[in-house]
């Protein structure tokens, strides 16, 4: 149990590191006078980082209460786990390709938390712990639902309001909607991808919760 209460207190920490990135991306983006406050709320990065917020929590909040943890909690921790890694890799290739081209993106303190430091120790939290539940592998196709609502309603809202959270989204900024396309599609697929790894990691036979029987986790 002493193991369990360090990965609720850890998880805790990792909310409130969440919660602080949060806040200060959004005061960043006031200091920008051309920024829409509801555009800060359509980032892909954004939506993902106050889902993980929510369940961090809870599944801290589980940690410190059951000796396991339920598979749903699990689902879902994959899930958001997935989503800011993946934010966190399209990010940085992103500011990767701006330091070869003639403009730059600052990066302030709160974006590097948000798209780097949260998601490696939400990997490393995943890795480590023996006590998430075997997922099937049916949970893939859960976890691009949100992906792909969120792509469909980007993709309607960004002639309304013209603005696209991402360069790449926008067919103007592209060579046409083929290209739109095809990056949405990479997109799912490295989500798709790593949903499949972290799903892996629950299978392999060395992970102690595994071999422990179904009746016998709450003892």
């Amino acid at each position: 149990m002493r193991a369990r209460t360090a990965f609720g207190v850890a998880r805790l920490g990792l909310t409130s590191v969440g919660l602080v990135a949060l806040i200060g991306y959004f005061q960043y983006t006031l200091g920008v006078a051309t920024f829409a406050i509801a555009n800060f709320f359509s980032y892909f990065t954004v939506q993902s980082a106050i889902a993980s917020v929510f369940v961090f929590v809870t599944a801290a909040g589980v940690a410190l209460r059951r000796p396991t943890d339920p598979a749903w909690l699990d689902m879902l921790r994959a899930m958001v786990t997935t989503y800011i890694l993946v934010s966190g890799v399209v990010y940085g290739i992103i500011v990767w390709q701006s330091s070869g081209a003639n403009y730059s993106i600052e990066v302030p303190w709160s974006s590097q938390l948000l798209h780097f430091v949260i998601p490696v120790f939400a990997l490393i939290d995943w890795i480590v712990d023996p006590f998430k539940a075997r997922l099937s592998w049916k949970y893939l196709g859960w976890a691009i639902v949100f992906p792909v609502f969120w792509l469909v309603f980007t993709l309607i809202r960004g002639p309304i309001v013209g603005w696209y959270p991402y360069f790449f989204l926008d067919a103007r900024q592209v060579s046409g909607p083929g290209e739109t396309v095809f990056y949405c599609l990479i997109i799912v697929a490295i989500i798709t991808g790593v949903a499949a790894l972290l799903t892996w990691i629950t299978r392999l036979k060395r992970m102690p919760r595994h071999l422990v029987l179904p009746w016998r986790a709450s003892a």
